[in-house]
């Protein structure tokens, strides 16, 4: 049972200072980039028209980390990024790649507080000039599950590198996925959909996943269909029987990538982005962390059907943060968030937006609650910004260079740079850094107590109890190589350390017996805090190492 530092103890030493803890601070100041890499390769149906058949594209990531760090086990995000399964330009966005400035900060902040970070690129591809919505929305669901394939082949692909050598030095039980906008329906995706029948059998609403398209009113075609568009894994090797859905017969849909790795992964965060359905929450989802606009016109809140802004159209029913949220309650799915603490400013401030929204404070969702823009929108989750000058990326055959944006027409008036500003009034990198690093905030802790990271002993349990010091002895006191720990007829489950100032030192976790002996190591002379961790509460006792 974790036990983890307790109130009283943070009282008995009110003069502790505040020190940089890796992972909830940054204690980095460079991060080294790695550009491109291949995790994967699969089917893109992006150049269907052109090609007439799906082709081969690299599954592309660059990884960002802490440099001069010599840890070597890190935890690892992979962060997919926002654009409607749509390459930029094509999407009527400005963003949709990994290297957009919302994805990039992010993946940085994080290296700078210690972790390995990835952004990730995905497959899109999907016809927002179909004839109708029916097409639109088919095309659109069967890119998402697309996503959903190339998200677990990034996971997958991370797990092996550490058999390759673990160039990146990760730890490959500490895996998260983190979406921005799209990304956030992904890594939901991700998150709870555990087999292709639930595609099937949805609940909100019932069989949406199911088109009518001899508009009998029976649906009777399947969005997806694995022989035709792969397993939900993306492991099977998958050839188009015929020609159903666009796609000639005999065309390869599905590469298996890295078939012998799990796609298992520990912590989802979206940021935007919505559930695909609320029936494929189950004990087995991972905990998951949500930062949603409360009001948001693309992302729903509730229980609402998604318009995707690309065409305006309505796609299907989906369940945002305030639905699927209290069922994880309710599952204990996030529970190891409610044993802890948290009483920093963003969580009191995501107590008071949950009020404004009409709900009460479920921990692990976040609410953004800001007022209207001058033109009465709600913006959402502002994370990214862009320069107006900069290009575009290529149009061919015109513009191969690509066009600014501020200049670039819009197909809704306007320029790109315009359009952008309607949802983001006042764009600059200061606005969308400062929301980034609020995110942050509420982040950082929660991974912390989720992924069993060494940061979590800064946190308060709810579930300590403090014990008398007398159930353990130490000796010898002062010390001045290592100190022998032994409890009173009770079992050890594991030692913690720390100095005056409150930061964690050393460690010793599944001890699970009623004595030990700590070696000092390379701890300085001075006094310092042992913790002792029983199923029964927390024991504390001072030591001094001459």
């Amino acid at each position: 049972m974790k036990r983890i530092f307790t109130l009283l103890f943070f009282i008995a030493i009110t003069s502790t200072v505040s020190t940089a803890q890796r992972y909830v601070d940054e204690i980095f100041d460079d991060v080294k980039v790695t550009s491109n890499v291949v995790y994967g390769t699969n089917a893109t149906v992006l150049f269907l028209p052109s090609e007439g058949e799906a082709v081969p594209q690299d599954l592309l990531m660059d990884i960002y980390e802490p440099e001069g760090d010599t840890e070597t086990n890190r935890p690892v995000v992979l962060v997919f990024h926002t654009g409607n399964f749509l390459p930029p330009v094509t999407n009527g966005q400005i963003a949709g790649s990994k290297t957009d400035n919302a994805d990039v900060e992010i993946c940085k902040q994080l290296a700078r507080r210690g972790y390995v970070a990835a952004a990730v690129t995905y497959r899109g591809g999907w016809n927002p000039l179909a004839d109708t919505q029916p097409i639109r929305a088919l095309g659109l669901i069967q890119a998402a599950y697309r996503g959903i394939q190339d998200g677990r082949t990034a996971i997958r692909y991370m797990k092996k590198s550490v058999d390759d050598g673990n160039p990146y030095g990760i730890d490959p039980t500490r895996v998260v996925t983190w979406g921005n906008g799209t990304g956030g329906y992904l890594t939901l995706g991700l998150a709870t959909l555990d087999a292709y029948e639930e595609i099937l059998g949805t609940t909100n609403g019932p069989a949406k996943f199911i088109l009518d398209l001899n508009g009998d009113g029976i649906p009777e075609t399947p969005m997806v269909v694995p022989q035709y568009h792969g397993d939900i894994e993306g492991k099977v090797l998958t050839i188009a029987p015929d020609g159903a859905f666009g796609l000639p017969a005999g065309d390869t849909t599905n590469y298996p990538n890295i078939v012998e790795y799990s796609s298992d992964f520990n912590l989802c965060v979206n940021i935007g982005g919505a559930l695909g359905d609320i029936s494929w929450v189950d004990e087995n989802t991972v905990p998951i962390i949500t930062v949603q606009s409360a009001f948001d016109i693309f992302a729903p809140y509730g229980d609402q059907v998604l318009i995707v802004p690309t065409t305006g159209d309505p796609i299907v029913q989906v369940q945002g943060g305030s639905v699927f949220q209290p069922k994880l309650q309710e599952l204990g799915v996030n529970t190891i968030f409610n044993d802890y603490i948290f009483d920093d400013e963003v969580t009191a401030e995501a107590r008071a937006n949950s009020e404004t929204a009409g709900h009460p404070y479920y921990e692990g969702l976040y609410p953004f609650v800001n007022p209207p823009n001058s033109s009465g929108l709600d913006e959402g989750v502002v994370i990214n910004w862009w320069e107006p000058g900069a290009l575009s990326p290529p149009i061919l055959p015109d513009f191969p260079n690509g066009v600014p944006w501020n200049m670039l027409p819009h197909p809704s008036g306007g320029t790109f740079h315009d359009q952008g500003l309607l949802l983001n009034e006042g764009m600059s990198a200061e606005k969308s850094i400062a929301n980034i690093s609020k995110i942050m905030s509420y982040y950082a802790p929660r991974a912390c107590v989720a992924l069993d990271l060494p940061c979590a002993d800064q946190y308060t349990s709810t579930k300590d109890v403090v014990l008398d010091p007398s159930v353990m002895t130490l000796s010898p006191n002062p010390a001045s190589t290592s100190i022998n720990i032994t409890a009173k007829g009770k079992k050890i489950e594991h030692i913690a350390i720390f100095a005056m100032d409150g930061k964690l030192m050393s460690r010793e976790k599944n001890v699970n017996s009623e004595s030990i002996t700590i070696q000092r190591n390379n701890l300085p002379t001075g006094i310092y805090f042992v913790k002792a961790f029983f199923e029964e509460g927390v024991a504390t006792q001072k030591v001094v190492f001459e």
